[in-house]
């Protein structure tokens, strides 16, 4: 059911947001295909071991990457130099390179394999 409500989210949109968000969707999956497709905050995201790694939404212009963590922006800040960004997203009006979506996702799990550690 899940992944027919990011479906619906990605359909609901108007191009070139749609598009945007399937090929960010597609590099994602790509990345981490054991990754879960759900709705969180109102916006797709994508679930490991019940966390979140990271989420996408449209925008009124163009498209956010949210890796529900500051830190992880704060981390990768080098790499993120010619991208808008606030506290908590990384803004794009073309799809991030797969590159670049590896570093956040991988420093996001990391983070969450740090915290489940911790318990």
């Amino acid at each position: 059911m899940a992944k027919k409500d990011v479906d619906a989210y990605i359909s609901a949109q108007a191009e070139p947001e749609r598009a945007l968000l399937k090929q960010m969707r597609q590099i994602i999956m790509e990345v981490e295909p054991s990754l879960k497709q759900v709705i969180s905050y109102g916006i797709p995201a994508f679930k490991l071991d019940g966390d979140v790694v990271c989420g996408i939404a449209a925008r009124k212009s163009g498209c956010s990457f949210y890796p529900f963590s500051s830190s992880v922006l704060a981390a990768l800040q080098t790499d993120l130099v010619k991208y808008r960004q606030t506290k908590s997203a990384l803004h794009f009006d073309t799809p991030l390179p797969k590159t670049l979506v590896r570093k956040l996702m991988t420093q996001r799990m990391v983070q969450m394999m740090v915290k489940k550690k911790r318990k």
